[in-house]
């Protein structure tokens, strides 16, 4: 309404031109400034009549010189108001002669009064005039240009002069109760008399034909309401319409709308409905600049409608009971969607304005979507610029990403699902599950939503970014997510059915790039490892444990990987140094060395063991084994020096006990001797039992000495 009445606004400067001709005798001169009204204009507010009731107290004045043969009066003049006036009424503080007042020529953008001023206005004389008209009310469209009832008042305000006529006024009355909003143009804050009375009032106008106000009012009054089921995703949801009392066509028209509209938007957007209970939907005056006439608040359920919402504007509203914060986090981000989405329903119902287009004038308040703030804290240009810009790039997002691209976005931000999945590799077992989707905490913001748009539709969207939300200071951090995502790709295909750990796609997913390439380059030196032990297996016939893949994808940052990498290529090089130890033919020394030992054995210990994962064990096993071979001829030697060393000792044991033997057969006296000597029971023949000992020593001592 206030882009209309601007533009009346020209049309009036425009026709005020044509205020007065001034009638001579034999010729018609110029009128401004010959002829000058200065107006003080009053607006009383009268809701139960439906009107405004406007009293003009003009002062009209000719300002022409009579000439010793020439003499000049004016006797009309042309006055434009708004092309709503009705009722019109002039009469002359004077009292002199009839003046009246009747429509010349009505226009779309002012009508033009003609003023009869019931008498000849000779030069240099003046006038006081008071003109009464009405602007009615007559109902019909809710964003009608003029509404007066007991609930709203809304209404554009003139000020009225010739041009270039300075010194007239504006004083705007409304009864008691009403709150009021200046929607448009200039005019001083409204004042609360102690009776209630609400007064907007204007000084002396240096330009009165440039003053222009729009003007919004309400007043509590009784509602009504009606209560509606609107069927979402086959669950049935309550819808409490309430409107004004009088303005049953508001309840009737808007709860109408949001009945028909909320399965479409479900539908379109892929979610069912996410709220536990149902929306309340409530008439009201919008109250922020710039934006569209209608507030979700998401903790009470509420949508909050102008009477005057187009239908667009409803179903725009309607969209942010999915779109409010919940879903995403950004502003931009949520009134773009709600106005695409609100604006592919509009068109499904085949109704009319659908957005406000992107305009070159809208272009001038650009600023990037980043910098967009809560409302009501921009200005009225960046405000319509931002509601504009956002529905232009919902439906380019929406031209990449197409509706079912959109669908799954939707779906992972209701479930809190964030980008950078594990993938999930087709050579799985069979039957097995799918692996669980990684959870994020909140909402995604303008990070996330760019990273679940590539994610899910597999398209770019960095461009649009650029273009059109990020600041600035946002750039080097989009500069770096390419560098890492292009690292975390080509890590991610080097990786191949191993999954990176969680805090690789924790990082990327938090954009916190320096983190992940560190992250990457570990996870690279890993895989790396992995090719390189893979090779040094199979030269040496081993099989790779999985305890390498375990580490790799626990979530204790690629420690454990690195240590067990390290320890199997450790394990791998023993082995192969036990088998270049392995002695396939042993010569006779070796042979020797290698009795009761069996290192294919140990060897093969060693195998089983590093397959398993048991890398200890493994190394310790082909040590041995490596080591048997290695000392093969020492040990046999050592074994042969020993075998020999301990012949010669039963040689030389044999050849003793044959020299003692000897000497015996060679003594047989002193043998004879001896054996008495050595046997005393015997020469005495006697047995041992009975016999007395013989003194051995007594024998020695009278000289009988053994041989």
């Amino acid at each position: 309404m206030s882009r209309r009445v601007c533009a009346l606004l020209l049309a009036v400067i425009g026709a005020v031109g044509l205020l007065a001709t001034p009638v001579g005798v034999g010729e018609v001169h110029a009128a401004a400034p010959d002829l000058t009204v200065v107006a003080d204009a009053r607006y009383d507010v009268q809701p139960d009549q439906h009107r405004i009731h406007v009293t003009v107290d003009m002062v009209v004045a000719n300002h022409l010189r009579d000439t010793t043969t020439k003499r000049f009066y004016f006797d009309r003049a042309y006055l434009s108001v708004l092309p709503e006036s009705s009722g019109f009424k002039l009469t002359s503080a004077a009292g002199a002669g009839t003046p009246r007042a009747s429509i010349s020529k009505t226009t779309p953008g002012y009508a033009l009064l003609r003023i009869d001023l019931g008498q000849r206005l000779y030069s240099g004389k003046a006038a006081t005039y008071q003109l009464t008209f009405d602007l009615v009310d007559k109902g019909g469209a809710p964003n009608r240009g003029i509404r007066v009832g007991p609930s709203l008042v809304a209404f554009p305000v003139w000020a009225y002069a010739t041009n270039a006529t300075p010194g007239s006024t504006v004083r705007v009355v409304f009864p008691a109760g009403y709150q009021v909003q200046v929607r448009s143009g200039d005019i001083p804050t409204p004042t609360t008399a102690s009776d209630g009375v609400v007064t907007l009032q204007t000084t002396a106008l240096d330009k009165p034909l440039a003053f222009y106000a729009y003007l919004v009012a309400d007043r509590a009054q009784s509602e009504t309401e009606r209560t509606m089921v609107a069927t979402v995703g086959g669950t049935p949801i309550e819808l409490s319409v309430r409107g004004w009392a009088d303005d049953p066509a508001w309840t009737e028209r808007v709860g109408g709308l949001v009945a028909r509209g909320l399965p479409l938007l479900s539908q379109e957007i892929g979610l069912g409905w996410q709220r536990a209970s149902g929306l309340i939907v409530h008439e009201t005056i919008s109250r922020t600049t710039g934006g569209y006439a209608g507030l979700f608040d998401p903790s009470l359920g509420q949508i909050d409608v102008a009477y005057d919402a187009l239908d667009y504007v409803v179903l725009h509203e309607s969209a942010h009971a999915w779109f409010n914060g919940a879903l995403l986090t950004d502003r931009w981000a949520n009134e773009a969607f709600a106005s695409y989405y609100g604006a592919q329903t509009a068109a499904t119902l085949k109704l009319k304005g659908i957005g406000d287009p992107l305009t070159p004038a809208l272009q001038a308040a650009r600023i990037p979507l980043n910098d967009w703030g809560a409302v009501g804290r921009a200005g009225d240009k960046t405000e319509a610029y931002a509601y504009a810009a956002t529905l232009t790039l919902a439906r380019a997002i929406a031209d990449r990403a197409g509706a079912d691209g959109l669908r799954a976005v939707w779906a992972d931000a209701a479930a809190k699902i964030g980008a950078y999945q594990p993938p999930v590799h087709s050579g799985g077992a069979a039957g097995a599950a799918a692996p669980t989707p990684e959870k994020v905490d909140a909402a995604p913001d303008w990070r996330g939503l760019l990273d679940l748009l590539e994610a899910d539709t597999h398209v770019a969207y960095d461009d649009l970014w650029r273009t059109w939300v990020a600041r600035t200071a946002d750039l080097p951090l989009l500069d770096a997510r390419l560098d890492a995502r292009t690292r975390y790709d080509a890590v991610l295909a080097a990786a191949g059915d191993w999954q990176l750990p969680r805090a690789v796609r924790d990082a990327m997913r938090a954009w916190h790039f320096d983190q992940a390439r560190t992250l990457l380059t570990a996870a690279t030196t890993i895989l790396q490892q992995r090719t390189a032990i893979a090779t040094a297996a199979v030269s040496s016939g081993l099989a790779a444990p999985a305890t390498l893949r375990t580490a790799f994808e626990s979530p204790d940052g690629f420690a454990s990987a690195t240590l067990e990498a390290t320890a199997e290529l450790e394990a791998i090089h023993r082995y192969a140094t036990a088998v270049g130890a392995q002695v396939a033919a042993p010569d006779g020394l070796q042979a020797v060395g290698l009795w009761g030992t069996n290192p294919d054995s140990d060897l093969q210990r060693a195998r089983t063991l590093f397959a398993s994962g048991d890398l200890a064990g493994s190394a310790a096993a082909a040590d041995y084994a490596a080591a048997t071979w290695i000392t093969a001829s020492d040990v046999g030697r050592g074994r042969i020096v020993s075998i020999g060393l301990l012949v010669l000792a039963l040689v030389l044991g044999l050849l003793l006990l044959a020299v003692a033997r000897g000497r015996r057969r060679r003594s047989p006296r002193r043998s004879r001797a001896y054996a008495g000597w050595a046997d005393p029971y015997a020469t005495l023949g006697a047995s041992p039992d009975r016999a007395e000992p013989v003194d051995v020593g007594a024998d020695r001592a009278r000289g009988a000495e053994p041989d």
